[in-house]
């Protein structure tokens, strides 16, 4: 068996970043101008990497499928960015984030790769602040904070609902101006469908025109992968519907091992799915936990008075109320990380205690923040004896200063005021946590291969908290990888422009050719979506919130032959030269297939509950804890890294075994 090696340097844990900066090779100025970087993706971590790559001098060729950078789905990332300030004086650290994180991952990611994100995220406010990120302020002008989800302190920078957008604006200029520069050369409207190795190293991409169809070849010293997750292999997901594994599945298949794929987080706090012939599910952003209360009906008969439209919300008293996650978690409430509220969530509506007409929905309800803020502002404003109506204005003015967009998103997709009544929430497929294995570099298994944010494994664990998909980005698109890639370019300063008319680039460009040829000439009786919903389907009713030895198995079996079926009866209109979205999809969704099936078997080898990955065979059975998940440490603490063998049922289990130095691990208690 191969031994990963994550070359975590040796030494304390707070001083491993900064000596290692100290003793990495480095390239210098002159020589980064003979230098070529490819980076696939422009969201946060794909356009901070190419903006700070060629801040310093590399040549970067930057490529998304979207028509533009600004239209990466980190915009829909709402909530905040977590970052270790203290700005509140209420005893945050770089410690004490690096803590909240590993045990929010249930102590199942690399300790050292978190305490170094730990480390940079307070780097990541000061660079944003400096691109003209309008983070909200507090009354004296100094940046606010807010929080989330599993911490105990108020550590989340947020720019009211808009954080991911604003980041990305920012990112996004930082790029504009190396491009006017000619620092970075932009590839719009193309996808990357295969990664290119000469001599083991990769060394370019063979990509599609998605406007003309063109196949073309693109060479490098040195190829980042910046793609994002892989939520949408659920088919609905609140992933933006181009959300894709393809760059992260082909360079597994073409050596780089795919880690912990069944991580995967649902979100408690999404507008629930409304019928069969939705495409996709939209995020409430997890900030609105910090001042809505969820709860159901304590009584099933106000609940079906409910579904039946003979009762309304705001009509049930507070005694006939279950705030369930305060009754169950007092300690931290409604802001328990996102994988036991969602459970929670789940547990009630399988108890027949869901709201709406699928019996999939809870209640988040504002009233009590309303009228807090309400009474609070009337006394600023010296108001001794408010009526109920001013009362209720200027309450409702505060909540719409704090979270105004999300509030309106909500009204006009379902149709209610949530200023008035109570919003309707229910988990949905959001984050991966699982992704591509790196080490501590960010390089993946194959040299000069590397792959950052969201579409790498290395920083989350089993669970992410909330607010910490932005700081991954940033921190490893800013701050890391402009420190190791250049370790690995200062062996290339003499290797000069990589030719693309070799052997290598021929048969990869030969195979892309032939897969898009395959799909437009196949004479199937179904469309990709039919096959795309089929395997969600699976995915959700049998790898979904909860899982088991016997739904595992049977999804591994029905999920191969979705994919047989597929490759049969696949039918993909119009021709292969032109814009072409039903091939687009084609493709992912062929990628998808294989993904998921490597997906169930994960869950199925990890016979353990942690964090996203809850195992219905493993869970506490008395005590305080009881019902909750039960981690396995003595089995399982280790990264589950898979290598490609053809088809996903003979993939190679390989281990990284997990170490805790700093930490100690114990049972992750919420309560």
């Amino acid at each position: 068996m191969v031994k990963l090696d994550s070359k975590v340097p040796k030494g304390k844990l707070a001083d491993k970043w900064t000596d290692y900066k100290n003793h990495i090779d480095l390239v210098n100025p002159a020589n980064k101008r003979n230098i070529d970087i490819i980076v696939i993706g422009t969201g946060l971590a794909g356009g901070a990497a190419a903006a700070t790559l060629a801040e310093l001098g590399y040549n970067v060729k930057a490529f998304c499928y979207q028509d533009s950078p600004r239209r990466a789905h980190s915009i829909a990332a709402q909530g905040g960015i977590n970052a270790a300030k203290n700005y509140m004086g209420d005893g945050d650290s770089d410690y004490r984030l690096f803590y909240d994180t590993v045990k929010g991952g249930d102590y199942r990611s690399r300790e050292a790769n978190v305490y170094r994100l730990a480390e940079v995220s307070g780097n990541i406010i000061d660079q944003c602040v400096a691109q003209g990120v309008p983070f909200a302020r507090d009354y004296g002008g100094l940046l606010d904070n807010r929080s989330f989800g599993g911490v105990l302190v108020s550590r989340t920078f947020y720019a009211k609902g808009q954080t991911g957008q604003q980041l990305l604006l920012g990112a996004y200029s930082a790029m504009n101006r190396q491009i006017a520069r000619g620092k970075i050369t932009m590839y719009n409207r193309h996808e990357m469908l295969d990664v290119v190795k000469i001599d083991g190293k990769a060394r370019g991409i063979i990509a599609r025109n998605l406007l003309t169809g063109k196949i073309e070849r693109h060479s490098a010293h040195a190829v980042v992968i910046a793609s994002g997750g892989y939520g949408n292999v659920y088919f609905l997901s609140t992933n933006a519907m181009g959300s894709n594994t393809t760059a992260a599945w082909k360079i597994h298949k073409k050596g780089a091992y795919f880690a912990n794929p069944c991580y995967t987080q649902i979100h408690p706090t999404c507008i629930p799915r409304s019928g069969d012939y939705q495409s996709k599910l939209t995020l409430m952003s997890e900030s609105l936990r910090n001042d809505g209360r969820i709860w159901v009906p304590k009584h099933k008969e106000d609940v079906t008075a409910i579904r039946e439209g003979k009762l309304k919300p705001t009509q049930i008293t507070e005694e006939n109320r279950d705030y369930y996650l305060e009754r169950r978690y007092p300690a931290f409430g409604n802001l328990v990380p996102r994988d036991v509220a969602s459970r929670a969530a789940k547990e009630r509506c399988d108890a027949g205690f869901g709201v709406n007409k699928t019996g999939e929905a809870v209640y988040l309800d504002f009233k009590s923040a309303i009228q807090r803020y309400g009474k609070e502002q009337a006394l600023l404003h010296g108001n001794q004896s408010p009526s109920k109506e001013e009362i209720l204005k200027l309450g409702e003015a505060i909540i719409e200063a704090k979270y105004g967009n999300l509030f309106q998103m909500y009204e006009k997709i379902v149709a209610e005021n949530p200023y008035k009544t109570p919003m309707m929430i229910y988990p949905a497929t959001h984050y991966t946590m699982g992704g591509v294995w790196v080490d501590y570099n960010l390089m993946t298994t194959v040299p000069g291969l590397y792959c950052i944010g969201e579409a790498n494994f290395s920083d989350h664990g089993a669970n992410r908290l909330g607010a910490s998909a932005l700081m991954q980005g940033l921190a490893d698109g800013y701050f890391v990888l402009p420190y190791t890639i250049g370790d690995y370019l200062s062996d290339d300063i003499r290797t000069g422009e990589i030719a693309t008319d070799t052997i290598e680039f021929e048969e990869a460009e030969k195979e892309v050719k032939e897969r898009l040829e395959f799909f437009i000439n196949n004479k199937g009786t179904h469309s990709v979506d039919y096959f795309h919903k089929k395997l969600g389907s699976v995915m959700w009713s049998k790898v979904g919130m909860a899982r088991n030895e016997k739904h595992l198995k049977e999804a591994i079996a029905e999920i191969k032959e979705i994919r047989e079926d597929f490759w049969k009866n696949v039918k993909v209109t119009g021709s292969l030269n032109e814009f072409n979205q039903e091939l687009e999809k084609a493709g992912r969704v062929a990628d998808f297939l294989e993904l998921g099936e490597l997906f169930a078997l994960d869950a199925l080898h990890r016979n353990e509950s942690c964090g996203g990955h809850f195992r219905e065979e493993s869970v506490e059975k008395e005590g305080p804890q009881k019902g909750e998940a039960l981690r396995n440490d003595k089995d399982y603490t280790y990264v589950a890294a898979w290598e490609y063998k053809g088809e996903p049922s003979d993939a190679v289990l390989h281990k990284e075994q997990l170490e805790f130095k700093d930490i100690e691990l114990k049972t992750r208690s919420y309560k």
